[in-house]
């Protein structure tokens, strides 16, 4: 069962990505995205989508121009998410039919990225915004609006998100962090996954 719950594999060296690959998608996290200010962050994006791109949504994360886009649709990841809300970004992933997850804080930046063609919006910081940050932008959303909270965000207060309008999760620090054992990886992602399922009922 997928859950909509992005690892963010900040730090990943290609030497780990097959082994933290598996962990994550075994324990039922199949969105993964390898920030583009790790290690050599597209062989270790190329490794992923060679591995497990049949069965997980694989990407990069802190993309911040359309030619970060096309380096990444260049090793097979169709998931784009940023920290900002840069209409060029969001609307070179949408021609190239991949994921947009512009980073958003404020209602403009929200309806600059939907206009850009995002796929859904990262709220982000998370912890600065707070479940009632989002539940007052919310009703001025449009209804399908997709909003994952990022930064703050965990299995501590996923209840507390869910209620205030979230959909979706992105978790970095307390899922990943480099040179960490699989095993823990693993260990940290069933916790996160269970949690998630308990807070959505």
């Amino acid at each position: 069962m997928s859950r909509p719950i992005i690892a963010i594999l900040r730090g990943l060296r290609p030497t780990e990505a097959a082994a933290v690959g598996h962990a994550l998608i075994a324990a039922g996290i199949d969105k993964i995205e390898v920030p583009l200010n790790s290690p050599d962050p597209l062989d270790s994006i190329k490794i992923l989508v060679d591995t497990f791109g049949d069965q997980a949504l694989i990407g990069a994360g802190t993309v911040l121009s359309p030619v970060e886009v096309d380096a990444v649709a260049g090793v097979g990841g169709k998931l784009i998410v940023s920290p900002n809300c840069d209409a060029d970004v969001i609307s070179r992933t949408h021609a190239l039919g991949l994921e947009s997850w512009p980073g958003i804080y404020t209602p403009t930046e929200a309806f600059v990225a939907l206009k850009a063609g995002a796929t859904g919006l990262k709220l982000f910081p998370g912890v600065m915004a707070g479940p009632s940050g989002l539940a007052a932008m919310r009703p001025i959303l449009p209804k399908d609006t997709l909003v994952y909270a990022v930064g703050g965000a965990g299995p501590e207060n996923f209840g507390d998100w869910l209620t205030a309008g979230a959909d979706g999760f992105g978790i970095g620090s307390a899922l990943f962090k480099p040179g960490m054992a699989a095993a823990d990886i693993a260990d940290r992602a069933g916790q996160i996954v269970t949690a998630y399922d308990v807070a959505a009922g």
